[in-house]
């Protein structure tokens, strides 16, 4: 056994994305599983070195864990955490038991959006203007300050957070005094409110380069996803804002040293047609982007993240990602109010024909607010000749699907 790589998994997914099995070649590594318990039907348990149940992927509660699999079993070569909510854990089992990959000050970088933004900004690349809040400060003078420094309307959001969850937008100084006054200052920041549509690059890099990577607009945003909205995305046509895209999103990676990894990258492109930082994760993007990108380019970012994440080569040349194709997605999210039941949906696909593939939910299915981007209500995901035409089809099914729900008391 010494001779094969082992590989420690923290998993939370129910689905797809914790097959991970199917990103090693058998002579490649066996992985051992510390997990939910809601994660363990997807997992290849009976070829896993181990596999153990947690209440929860805290660091307290996983370390005890991993030291009794190191025990069993002998050092580990690598530790995964592809979620983002696991890559600081990851970070801090590889420093408790001295296994090699990403430090913890490394995935800092993609997970304290002021720390990464001081360093892009250290780059000479325009970001957003914050403010880091101090705790105990008042939080009236506090927003006065913020207001003074940053203007208005101004952004409120946690330092670590996820999907836009918790992120705020205020337009007067009353309303950020209350919005600071109920929040912990220190694991949040102020940000400056930039005006244009929101872009997203997604890919892997090998030796400080693209293996991949794509550009794509967003249809709406993630904030307004997390209040309510449809979210789509479309892939931008080859030209010349793809090429300063993913120029300006590579000159962003450089700033924060991503050799070799995945990225999700998010930018504002404003109306004076100007590219300005948002944040980037360590990750894939969440919802069909790793579909969207399986289905039309022949890339598993999963697959890809799991491979870069210990050191392993790619799973596919770059090569076979070359040929472009237009395409987006589309989720509705859950809806209001909650809980809600389904009692009626129909199929947009006899209308809209760059659909090609759909998700709806069952007649009878509860939502409860704790779907994300998976749980949703309907996903759509599109092919087309271009940008225009997918975009087109994206606004078509935003106007011709119906989800008809009733409250569950």
């Amino acid at each position: 056994m010494s001779d094969v790589p082992r590989y420690l998994v923290l998993n939370r997914f129910g689905n797809e994305f914790g097959e991970y099995h199917r990103y090693l070649r058998p002579h490649e590594g066996r992985m051992a599983y510390l997990t939910l318990a809601a994660g363990t039907s997807v997992l290849d348990t009976a070829n896993a070195l181990g596999t153990v149940v947690v209440a929860d992927l805290d660091l307290d509660t996983v370390l005890p864990a991993a030291r009794a699999l190191t025990a069993r079993l002998g050092p580990f070569s690598g530790v995964v955490g592809i979620s983002e909510w696991d890559l600081l854990t990851a970070a801090l089992l590889r420093e408790a038991l001295d296994v090699p990959g990403w430090s913890v000050d490394f995935v800092r970088r993609f997970r304290d959006k002021p720390y990464m933004k001081e360093r892009v900004a250290g780059a000479g690349l325009r970001t957003p203007r914050f403010v880091e809040l101090a705790p105990g400060a008042d939080p009236t003078r506090l927003a006065k300050e913020v207001a003074a420094d940053l203007g208005l309307p101004v952004i409120v959001k946690p330092r670590a957070g996820v999907a836009s969850a918790g992120v705020l937008r205020v337009d007067t100084v009353e309303e950020l005094a209350v919005a600071l006054s109920g929040r912990d200052l220190a694991a949040h920041e102020c940000e400056e409110f930039v005006d244009g549509r929101v872009l997203h690059v997604d890919g892997v890099r090998l030796g400080g380069h693209f293996h991949f990577v794509s550009a794509s607009a967003y249809v709406n945003t993630c904030f307004a996803f997390a209040n309510g909205a449809p979210l789509g995305s479309v892939l931008l046509d080859h030209g010349p804002l793809r090429d300063r895209v993913t120029g300006f999103a590579a000159r962003c990676l450089d700033a924060l040293e991503l050799v070799d990894g995945p990225f999700h990258l998010e930018l504002f492109h404003t109306p004076d047609d100007e590219l300005v930082f948002l944040e980037v994760g360590l990750r894939p993007g969440g919802g069909p982007v790793p579909d969207v990108h399986r289905e039309l380019f022949g890339i598993d970012l999963l697959a890809e993240t799991f491979r870069t994440t210990v050191g392993l080569p790619p799973a596919t040349p770059a090569t076979a990602h070359t040929t472009f194709t237009g395409g987006g997605w589309l989720i509705f999210p859950e809806p209001r109010p909650l809980p809600s039941r389904v009692v009626a949906r129909t199929s947009p696909r006899g209308e809209v024909d760059g659909i090609y593939a759909e998700v709806l939910p069952e007649v009878g299915e509860v939502f409860d607010g704790t779907g994300g981007y998976l749980h949703v209500g309907g996903t759509f995901r599109f092919h087309g000749p271009d940008e225009v035409t997918v975009r087109r089809d994206v606004h078509r099914t935003i106007g011709c699907y119906r989800l008809t729900t009733a409250p569950v008391r």
